[in-house]
């Protein structure tokens, strides 16, 4: 009898297994590989002669698989294995140096800081004092455990860490969606405002002006963005002073730790952004009061607690690679008001939701688009993890280098043209056509297989981690 369709997609030939390993290994173990079909050819110059240099008809299936570079952990392990690794190298170039920066960085004066939003209403949250969990909201006077909606604002549990309840408001008539969609929108320019302001706070504690402290330093930073159980974005950022130019040399010693973490603190309780409000009313948004800046010396960073240098960058890298991990919050933007009444996410996160999509689909807000187009991401739409341009490394530059290892480990004494001599592009031009067929593995044990190497993969590499 022959061989039906479903029994091929459940047996696999050594063969078969063996391309199949090799395909997912070139491309990292991608989970959502991009197909191209295509070649690569190159032309004489002098001759005009036409040479083959790749086909992809010589590939299983006719196609090439290359890696998605999706940096969501949620979309693709893998890709955002690689993307975590290169940010933790980019934090940690600017603490420590490496990666062409020069060691002397780490005597630079350093802050640890998290930039967090101010409360949009009463949620429940998990509230710690050492080890010992807290009562999440204890009230013993009766008239205040009711709002005025008459809904009780008391909570007396010690709520687990992964309780489903935290961020959700105790009233949902409380709890002030608009300011909260606003916030993420805005989040990005009050970030840009901070760092307009810091450094004038920092020349008023100095006793300088601002002609003066830009003749003497300049503020690099590296930050990524974070969701609350709540579903507001907060930032946690490293701050720097390094001296002026590209050089990365120390600032003045009377512009240490101690001044900068002071005038992080003024600058992040002053700042502000008015955002318009349906109803033609404005909103002014500003960070929390839980700004808590903490030094980071040589050798340790301050966090309430001595943290290595590897630490600070796992912590940061590992918020460089997620979204909004919550159940049934979707990870595409939306088509339609039906597709969040179809959502299977908590009635929170629903709402804020439906509160960014009517925001985004008024009159009362020019950029009203925008809201619509992230409205999955609770009206955040910005990078999750940003850098000024002199704080270390790009992802470029680590991007090219690691190109250039593959190449240099597939071609050790240097790539020649289909004529056997030097590749050179003076001499022959290369010229690259490619067809995009789709995303994805097209047989189901392709992606199966994929996924269980990376886990495997990921698992090695952890085992193989230094402790800190």
């Amino acid at each position: 009898m022959p061989e039906s369709a479903a029994d091929h997609d459940l047996t696999l030939t050594w063969a078969e297994l063996d391309r199949e390993l090799r395909q997912a290994e070139r491309t990292g173990l991608c989970a959502r590989p991009v197909r191209l079909t295509g070649r690569i050819a190159a032309i004489d110059l002098a001759t005009g002669e036409l040479a083959t240099m790749y086909d992809t008809g010589a590939e299983p299936g006719g196609e090439l698989l290359v890696a998605c570079g999706n940096r969501r952990e949620t979309i693709c392990p893998s890709c955002s294995a690689v993307y975590k690794r290169d940010a933790r190298q980019l934090v940690r170039a600017g603490l420590t140096g490496g990666k062409g920066i020069p060691e002397t960085i780490a005597a630079h004066p350093c802050v640890f800081a998290t930039f967090t939003a101010p409360s949009f209403g009463p949620v429940h949250s998990r509230r710690t004092r050492g080890k010992v969990v807290l009562p999440c909201r204890p009230r013993r006077d009766a008239r205040q455990r009711r709002c005025s909606h008459g809904h009780d604002i008391s909570c007396p549990s010690r709520h687990p860490e992964h309780d489903p309840r935290l961020g959700r408001p105790l009233c949902a008539d409380c709890y002030d969606y608009t300011a909260a969609v606003l916030f993420n929108a805005f989040a990005g320019d009050l970030w840009r405002r901070f760092t307009t302001y810091l450094p004038r706070h920092l020349a008023r504690l100095a006793a300088l002006t601002p002609g003066e402290l830009r003749a003497m330093a300049r503020v690099r930073y590296v930050k990524v963005a974070e969701y609350q159980a709540r579903g507001v974005i907060h930032y946690h950022a490293l701050i720097r002073l390094d001296a002026p130019g590209d050089s990365y040399q120390p600032p003045p010693a009377r512009l240490d730790t101690t001044l900068l973490c002071q005038a992080i603190s003024d600058a992040a309780a002053v700042v502000a952004v008015d955002a318009d409000a349906p109803g033609g009313t404005q909103i002014t948004l500003r960070f929390g009061d839980q700004v808590d800046p903490r030094p980071i010396r040589p050798g340790h960073a301050g966090t309430g607690r001595k943290l290595s240098v590897s630490a600070v960058g796992n912590y940061l890298a590992k918020y460089a690679t997620k979204a909004l991990d919550a159940p049934g919050v979707p990870d595409r933007p939306l088509r339609s008001r039906a597709d969040i009444d179809a959502l299977g996410c908590s009635r929170h996160y629903r709402q804020m939701i439906a509160t960014a999509w009517q925001l985004g689909s008024g009159k009362h807000w020019p950029a009203r688009t925008r809201l619509c187009k992230w409205a999955h991401m609770l009206g955040y739409g910005g990078h999750f993890l940003t850098k000024s341009r002199r704080y270390s490394v790009t992802f470029g530059q680590l991007r090219r280098a690691r190109l250039e290892h593959r190449q240099r480990h597939h071609h050790p004494t240097g790539q020649n043209d289909p004529w056997g001599r030097p590749l050179d592009e003076r001499i022959v031009l290369v010229v690259k056509t490619w067809s995009y067929q789709g995303t994805g593995h097209t047989i189901a044990h392709d992606a199966d297989l994929a996924l269980s190497s990376a886990a495997r993969a990921r698992e090695h590499h952890d085992q193989g981690d230094e402790p800190d």
